[in-house]
């Protein structure tokens, strides 16, 4: 696969990862946490805040990978 098409891909695929990530996080925080207080509130959102890295680094590694050499 060429890289520019890796990218663009895995460009796309990070802003749809972050954006439903955060829709999810939010909406769980909302039906879970509304009668929490304010330093659950703040262990959640750094919790997930910092969630989201994961799957974004394979993303990330997969665009970095160099072509496969083409074998004839």
């Amino acid at each position: 696969m060429p890289v520019r098409l890796k990218k663009l891909i895995g460009t796309v695929l990070l802003v749809l990862l972050v954006s439903i990530y955060a829709i999810v996080a939010t909406i769980v925080a909302v039906a879970q946490l509304a009668e929490s207080g304010p330093l659950v509130h703040l262990a959640y959102f750094f919790f997930t805040g910092l969630l989201w890295v994961l799957p974004a680094m394979v993303i990330i590694k997969w665009m970095a990978t160099p072509p496969r050499p083409k074998t004839r």
